[in-house]
């Protein structure tokens, strides 16, 4: 029996100046062939290649007629059995792994390594023949080649892959995000470990967990997300927006290889978009990077000033009444008299978008309990929204101020304000604040008329902070967390995940406000619901 071989031809023998392709054949195929044609140095060219209509526009100007019988393997299905779908990883920044440069980029599919080009001189062609590893594909076309070769391949079975580098939505399958039956559809990575798109990990590269909480909450606002999905980015957006867009894929995608995901190609974009404000290897704060974010995406989506310029200001948008006032002492007032408004003195008004509202917390008790020497103090988040009242006064550097909204957005941004900062130290305040999940009614802290959209809201991503106890804060030690909603529509179908970096688990709804709260996003509840929304809030009340 004969060994199998490869029959590599000199440079004289390669048609149109390019190497000829090489096939791994069977013994008997190779026998058969070795007998019945003369020993020229093809014999393994003539009976092993076939053109087909999928490959290079290259080959088909060769003029090189090649033969095949149908029974006998395919040359572009000659190395597809060295893929190993467990190496490959699209996460990072598609740079050559020897040049770093990020044009035209291919990845091997047998070891997982970027290298650029696939010419006769590129890093791709060196590593084919240094390491014996053939099929690439061009992670911006999705492309599969053969290399030393240099042939297209057009596989069904390569479409996985193709799918997992660059997923892709329809209107249909981003309808049912949100619904119940997603949480009855589990998908399964290469190992067979069930997970639910969307719901999935986020690395934790070094220090940025807390983006990661961030992009998580952005990610599962329905209509930003949709946008997302839906999207095509081939013009001139900003390579911030085509990487978030990216992300939000790769996290929803129901295909994906391995049930977590790595954040690093779009953080990589957001450190280089922010001029280093915003790094991999350092602790920050998610609320500056929320609003960082939002302007940014905004203005690189083409948004103005105007109103539902963008899909960043027709879903976080609103309107704030702001009523300012000189303090005047009186001399006949007592030092305990808070200021209050004259209204025979002059009261500037000034109305001004928002993207999210910062709720103040109540300064904690300075001394501790004696029976229970580490209580922590509570409040509920109508306490702590009566600032938007239109009542409440607040007094800053000699003026008066109070506020009222005009205009509520389809979805409210809440910042409580945990941290401030002093002369010496950054304290943290641990109040707890409570909360029903549904049922949120915002009419009292809105001046608009009946023809407003509805007003209750129910929640929908809730991010939390913890840390040592304390009251002074520990960025080094420090954990951010996210609770996100899955099916809306509440009931007993509604879930809760607590994210964690690559940390998933189910929690208990109970649980959810026992956190220090930092920020949390509120969902307008449709029309048809507000009668029955505003009868749950006021049992929530009661």
């Amino acid at each position: 029996m004969a060994s199998r071989k490869q029959v590599i031809p000199d440079d004289s023998h390669s048609f149109g100046g390019r190497p000829a392709k090489r096939a791994k054949v069977d013994d008997e195929r190779q026998a058969s062939t070795s007998s019945a044609e003369p020993s020229n140095g093809m014999e393994d060219i003539t009976g092993a290649a076939q053109l087909t209509e999928d490959e290079d526009e290259d080959d088909l100007e060769d003029g090189v007629e090649l033969g095949q019988s149908n029974n006998e393997p395919r040359a572009s299905d000659l190395y597809l059995d060295t893929i190993n779908r467990a190496l490959l990883d699209f996460d990072f920044e598609k740079v050559c792994s020897v040049s770093m440069s990020n044009i035209n980029t291919y990845g091997c599919l047998v070891c997982g390594k970027y290298f650029q080009g696939r010419g006769r001189h590129s890093y791709a062609y060196a590593h084919s023949i240094h390491d014996d590893h053939h099929v690439f594909i061009n992670l911006e076309t999705t492309k599969v080649y053969v290399l030393p070769d240099g042939y297209l391949v057009s596989d069904p079975s390569l479409e996985d892959i193709s799918f997992v580098l660059n997923p892709s939505f329809t209107m249909a399958s981003t309808s049912t995000l949100s619904s119940p039956s997603h949480l009855l559809k589990p998908s399964y990575d290469l190992s067979s470990k069930p997970y639910l798109s969307g719901y999935i990990g986020l690395n934790n590269i070094k220090r940025n967990d807390h983006m990661n909480v961030i992009i998580h909450s952005l990610l599962h606002i329905p209509p930003l997300r949709d946008y997302l999905l839906l999207s095509s980015f081939r013009g001139k957006e900003s390579e911030l927006v085509k990487r978030f867009a990216a992300l939000a894929k790769k996290i929803w995608n129901p295909r994906l290889f391995k049930s977590q995901v790595s954040p690093h190609e779009f953080l990589q974009e957001v450190n280089r978009a922010s001029a280093g404000k915003f790094r991999l290897e350092q602790q920050g704060d998610p609320v500056e990077f929320l609003g960082w974010l939002l302007n940014r995406l905004h203005k690189d989506m083409g948004g103005t000033k105007r109103r539902n310029s963008s899909i960043i200001f027709s879903t976080f948008q609103g309107e704030l009444r702001v009523e300012t006032q000189q303090v005047v002492v009186r001399p006949d007032s007592t030092g305990s008299e808070k200021p209050q408004f004259d209204i025979d003195r002059d009261i500037k008004a000034t109305v001004s978008p928002f993207l999210f509202l910062a709720v103040d917390l109540p300064p904690p008790p300075l001394f501790q309990d004696t029976i229970e020497k580490n209580i922590i103090p509570q409040v509920s988040i109508h306490s702590v929204l009566a600032k938007y009242d239109g009542v409440t006064t607040q007094e800053s550097a000699g003026q008066l101020r109070r506020y009222k909204c005009q205009r509520l957005p389809q979805y409210i941004i809440l910042h409580y304000k945990r941290f401030t900062k002093n002369a010496f130290v950054e304290e943290k305040n641990p109040t707890i604040v409570t909360f029903p999940l549904r049922g949120v009614d915002f009419r009292e802290y809105l001046d608009a008329a009946p023809t407003h959209p509805p007003t209750v809201y129910d929640l929908i991503a809730n991010v939390t902070h913890e840390s040592v106890a304390g009251t002074t804060r520990d960025k080094e030690n420090t954990i951010w967390k996210v609770h996100l909603r899955a099916a809306g529509g509440g009931g007993e179908g509604e879930k809760w995940f607590q994210i964690q970096d690559l940390i998933v688990e189910e929690t208990r709804k109970e649980m959810i406000f026992l956190g220090e709260t930092v920020l949390q996003i509120w969902e307008r509840r449709a029309a048809n619901a507000n009668g029955n929304a505003s009868m749950r809030m006021d049992v929530d009340r009661r």
